[in-house]
């Protein structure tokens, strides 16, 4: 009988498809802090999106604040593993760059769980992201790309020289995210839809014109 429990037990300690679980508890975690941000989260909402146990969840992640972070990590891993996908240098600089605003700006459209997550960690001031050196990596190859991209464009003279790429980046997002973050109460005071359900393919045009006309020196069209 001893044996037999004891069998019993490690097989309680170690869950079977243990990658399987990971993602499907990263998933429904997704799901529940990018609807409440972590203080509202609840860990028995995301065991019982997984049919789990909060028990099988900490086996895995620990608490409640390293599950957090886990997601964090994933979804900042998402959006700079798609961007790898952009294919710039065949491109000029001018639409490479326009490449990035449009992709970045279609990115947020589809992936409103991306924003909310990014928004609700500035509610919390960014006090878990602060606590991940593999965030802080994990952002730099969208830095990297936009600052090749601006050495192009001003090698060749058509972008400006006074900019950095830290500061096109913060640019693009701020434009970008407007459209999901607001899209209801802008949406309501205005009387116009907003987000997926808006002219995408329209407002997506005016962000990337900002951002390029910024970016062009005199005399050269962002066109």
């Amino acid at each position: 009988m001893l044996q037999l429990a004891t069998s019993r037990t490690k097989a309680m300690r170690k869950p079977k498809a243990p990658e399987a679980n990971r993602a499907r508890i990263l998933a429904a975690a997704t799901a529940e802090f990018a609807a409440r941000g972590y203080d509202g989260a609840s860990m028995d909402a995301i065991a019982a999106r997984t049919r789990t146990t909060r028990a099988l969840i900490n086996y895995y992640f620990g608490s409640k604040e390293r599950l957090y972070q886990a997601v964090l990590e994933r979804v900042y891993a998402e959006i700079r593993e798609a961007e790898e996908g952009l294919e710039l240098d065949h491109l000029s600089p001018l639409e490479a760059m326009r490449r990035i605003v449009e992709f970045t700006y279609d990115y947020y459209v589809g992936h409103e769980y991306f924003v909310r997550i990014v928004v609700a960690e500035n509610q919390a001031r960014g006090r878990h992201l602060k606590r991940s050196p593999t965030l802080r990596t994990l952002n730099r190859p969208i830095v990297d790309r936009l600052a090749a991209v601006i050495a192009r464009g001003q090698s060749e003279g058509t972008l400006r020289r006074d900019v950095d790429p830290v500061s096109v980046h913060m640019a693009i997002a701020a434009l970008g995210m407007f459209n999901v973050t607001n899209q209801f109460t802008f949406g309501a005071l205005f009387q116009q839809d907003m987000g997926a359900k808006g002219d995408v393919a329209g407002r997506r045009g005016i962000v990337a014109d900002i951002i390029l006309s910024w970016l062009v020196t005199a005399g050269v069209s962002a066109r």
